[in-house]
């Protein structure tokens, strides 16, 4: 089975009145993934806001590794990531 490396920009919601963030994210799908399921999927993450989608873009896995790096630096997700693992317990 082959895998589909994708970067999608979300829009994300809660950080002040009417405010928003841009947020590149990397994700990894089977190979069978279109553009259109990986959009809907995103769409569907927390925090993500409605039509928070602005972009679908498939990428090499050589800049998948490199994304899911730099998600780990970012201080937004890393906030975002730890409020929704607390919620979760």
């Amino acid at each position: 089975m082959g895998w589909k490396y994708w970067k999608v920009v979300l829009r994300y919601g809660h950080v002040g009145k009417r405010n928003e963030i841009s947020v590149a994210r990397y994700l990894v799908t089977e190979e069978h993934y279109t553009p259109v399921v990986v959009m809907d999927q995103a769409a569907n993450m927390p925090g993500v806001k409605h039509n928070g989608v602005v972009s679908v873009k498939e990428i090499e896995r050589v800049d998948f590794l490199e994304g899911k790096r730099l998600e780990q630096e970012n201080f937004f997700l890393q906030k975002m990531k730890a409020f929704h693992s607390d919620q979760t317990a």
